[in-house]
């Protein structure tokens, strides 16, 4: 297999004498075989020479951390600096898929995690009766984690935990810079799990009450979103490139816009949601927790159909929208988030937060521009409360042109 990636004999013949030779060429043969391509098998080969040294030199046993710290030194002895991000990615994407297929992989020995019965209790609590969506439940938890990672290790007890550790945990992020929203979002989260934890008996049914939050003001926050004329340039860039790339991106970018799709329930998108006999889009709700069907715009469905007949690959998966080299597998919604900004990007278009979510916003903006209720776009953005849609009355500056050029005159 190295004869073939490797043309010059001297490298071919480097790669051969390393070891573990029969492994890694199987597991290389194996990635071709799915379609990787042939640069992409070059850096393969190259992780995995590096991560067989490093198993040689370690007994043929190895954790994560060791092997990223002995590659690390190997690296730094040969090209005189560490690795960069771009070559640990690929150590972890390859280096440890290989050492585990070879059994060489040794899990790390964690040291038992604090509370995670009553995490686990209160994961339960908010998928069964609140009926909270799985998005919200992992934010929590994860927040929760970060929580009880900043406790001192003698704690053992939730009973232990006092407001003054709460306080510190807040205030330390506080002084890396979180803003007051992610501070009371944050603090919201642990509240809510003492809230439960105090009526469960685990720790005092008061201290959820103390608990002291950044303080929000109403429609404080004014969304920022692309224009009108930006938003058309965005599409037109797309609309009008012939690379598999541009076409795919195109075919997002016009459920974005013209629906106000959040970026996951493009992500979740499958082929049995496209109804084409009655030009239907049906998309999952996860708030609502409901599906919700929409009629298929001709120029978002031409932009659709391009994509599946010209681009999309033929594979089992029925997510709409897939990668472009193989191993073919869902678009994830991190990844739309950074081809938005990306096109963004490309465009000139400066915001403060340029993610598949300003096209949402600017999806709203037009709406409402154009005269539709806050009912109205609500039902269309599929959100539960008209307080998530009214912030987009600050940006009416339509109406607001129209208050001020009336004459008051007669008024005073």
């Amino acid at each position: 297999m190295h004869d073939e990636l490797f043309k010059k004999p001297a490298v071919a013949t480097r790669y051969s004498a390393g070891p573990y030779l029969g492994d890694r060429e199987r597991f290389l043969r194996e990635a071709h075989a799915h379609g990787y391509s042939r640069s992409t098998l070059e850096r393969m080969a190259w992780v995995l020479l590096l991560v067989a040294e490093a198993v040689r030199d370690h007994d043929g046993k190895i954790t994560a951390a060791q092997l990223e710290s002995l590659v690390t030194k190997r690296i730094r002895l040969r090209s005189g600096r560490s690795p960069s991000e771009h070559t640990i990615e690929l150590l972890e994407r390859f280096g440890e898929a290989w050492l585990t297929s070879i059994g060489a992989l040794t899990p790390a020995s964690e040291p038992p995690a604090c509370f995670e019965r009553e995490l686990s209790a209160f994961i339960d609590y908010m998928r069964v009766e609140r009926g909270l969506s799985e998005v919200t439940i992992a934010t929590r938890c994860e927040r929760m984690r970060w929580f009880f990672a900043s406790l001192p290790a003698r704690l053992r007890s939730l009973d232990e935990i006092t407001i003054q550790h709460i306080d510190a945990f807040l205030a330390a992020k506080a002084r890396h810079r979180w803003s007051r929203s992610s501070l009371h979002a944050l603090g919201s989260s642990v509240r809510s799990f003492f809230r439960y934890a105090g009526q469960r008996g685990w720790c005092r049914s008061d201290l959820a009450l103390a608990i002291d939050l950044p303080r929000l003001y109403a429609l404080e926050d004014v969304p920022r979103a692309p224009a009108t004329q930006d938003v058309d340039r965005l599409l037109e860039a797309t609309a009008s490139s012939h690379a598999p790339v541009a076409i795919r991106d195109h075919a997002i970018l016009s459920l974005l816009v013209h629906y106000g799709f959040r970026r996951g329930e493009v992500e979740r998108l499958t082929l049995d949601d496209l109804d084409w006999v009655t030009e239907t889009v049906r998309i999952l709700r996860p708030k609502q927790r409901r599906p919700q069907t929409y009629p298929l715009s001709v120029p978002v469905g031409q932009a659709i159909l391009r994509y599946l007949r010209e681009v999309r690959p033929r594979c089992g998966t029925r997510a709409v929208f897939l990668t472009i080299k193989a191993p073919f597998r869902p678009l994830s919604a991190a990844s739309i988030t950074a081809m938005v900004h990306m096109r963004l990007t490309q465009q000139g278009i400066a915001l403060g937060r340029m993610g598949a979510h300003s096209l949402r916003h600017a999806c709203a903006s037009q709406l409402m521009e154009a005269g539709f209720t806050l009912k109205q776009i609500a039902d269309h953005l599929g959100q539960r409360s008209l307080s998530s849609t009214r912030i987009y009355t600050k940006i009416d500056l339509n109406g607001l042109r129209q208050v001020a050029e009336l004459d008051l005159g007669a008024l005073l």
